[in-house]
């Protein structure tokens, strides 16, 4: 696989912003699904009282995806990337511009962090949650050049969210 400079570049700005330096990544094994526009789902209130911003930007809709991120971290499934999915989804985010990674290791062992991510237009909201990391974590950060949001290697997401 070729990289050219400025992926590279996102690709650290990438990795130091979600884990504060070190991380082990391997190609992406599947491409992920086509970006789609934002859902067009009526907003659905957080208990923050956020909102989804059909119309806004990345920036514009952090509120909500760190509000949903922070209220699947407070339940048992706080490190099972397939809730965050879910709520995610049901907060009115698009599955389909969704990326996450897996909750294990190759080996069977919890994963120390899982991300996930909703790209929105040409940027991304990335979460960062697990026992290597302090607290959860939401940041905008640019999409890649190839409309994706996370490196390496991530889950498909073969389930109906919500379901």
């Amino acid at each position: 696989m070729s990289r050219t400079p400025g992926r590279l570049i996102v690709a650290a700005l990438l990795i130091a912003a979600l884990t504060g330096g070190a991380t082990a990544c391997t190609p992406a094994d599947t491409p992920p699904p086509a970006p789609s526009s934002p859902s067009a789902a009526s907003p659905t209130p957080t208990a923050s009282g956020a909102t989804l911003k059909p119309d806004g930007d990345a920036e514009d809709n952090l509120p909500l995806f760190t509000a949903v991120m922070r209220a699947v971290w407070k339940t048992d499934d706080k490190v099972k990337g397939r809730a965050y999915i879910d709520a995610l989804a049901e907060a009115g985010f698009d599955v389909q511009t969704m990326q996450v990674t897996r909750d294990e290791t190759s080996v069977g062992n919890p994963a120390d962090s899982i991300q996930f991510s909703v790209l929105w237009k040409d940027e991304c909201l990335v979460g960062q949650v697990g026992p290597s990391t302090k607290k959860p974590t939401a940041v905008v950060l640019p999409a890649l050049p190839d409309e994706r949001c996370l490196v390496g290697e991530t889950r498909e997401i073969d389930w109906t969210p919500g379901g």
